[in-house]
């Protein structure tokens, strides 16, 4: 199994690690695709979409839970699936152990406001019921942004973290809504900052967005997305 990274001790490595190991596709090569919406990153680092969507991802399997409630979800992401559940910054092609199956995790770009998980769990022939997901990106800023927000939507529930602190979680069999959950006033630190979240899918069709809103609830688009040290 390969070691899983831990959460970035300097913001000056995980850039330095982005640049020199960012996925990039040979000449003449396409990316991977998963599904019609999702491909393999094949540059170090991507913006956001014209709205402010976080377009870029590194997902794991999904592992196998019940409940979309509050407390059902809640209890689901405080269960210690696997090392580093909260601090790892995961490869494409890293492997966890849950129980006792073995899990990958695959970065992914997608072609639309939001990731369609089902898209993906098919490309990969993975269940889609009952299940959670693990997904973090790394969002780089060019300087410290105050009063900034994530909004966010998913289908069903999920559970959302910026740089180690939960700042927004939203629950119940729901359909992926545009900002349906609004966190409060946080920070962004100057340099790379890691958002994670956990998406839980009862049933049927599952998906996730998420973007950072400004004080004057406008999308921040002057941000770049990598996913730390994805290369082999």
């Amino acid at each position: 199994m390969n070691t899983l990274r831990a959460i970035l001790l300097q913001a000056s490595s995980v850039l330095a690690a982005t640049v020199l190991f960012g996925i990039a596709a040979p000449p003449g090569a396409s990316a991977q695709s998963y599904g019609s919406t999702l491909t393999q990153p094949a540059s170090p680092t991507k913006a956001p979409g014209p709205d402010g969507f976080l377009q870029r991802w590194i997902i794991l399997d999904p592992i196998h839970v019940n409940g979309v409630t509050q407390n059902a979800v809640q209890a689901a992401v405080k269960t210690n699936y696997f090392p580093g559940q909260f601090t790892v910054i995961p490869r494409d092609g890293d492997k966890v152990t849950v129980g006792d199956v073995e899990l990958i995790w695959h970065a992914v770009d997608t072609k639309n406001y939001n990731v369609n998980l089902y898209h993906l769990v098919h490309a990969l022939n993975k269940p889609f019921t009952n299940v959670l997901f693990w997904a973090v990106t790394i969002v780089n800023c060019p300087e410290e942004m105050r009063d900034v927000r994530l909004a966010i939507g998913s289908n069903d529930a999920s559970v959302w973290w910026v740089n180690g602190q939960e700042v927004i979680g939203i629950y119940g069999d729901r359909q992926t809504v545009i900002d349906d959950g609004v966190s409060k006033k946080l920070t962004l630190n100057k340099g790379p900052n890691v958002i994670r979240c956990a998406v839980h899918n009862q049933g049927g069709a599952t998906d996730f967005c998420a973007r950072f809103l400004d004080a004057q609830n406008k999308p921040v688009k002057n941000l770049s997305l990598s996913l730390g040290d994805i290369g082999k």
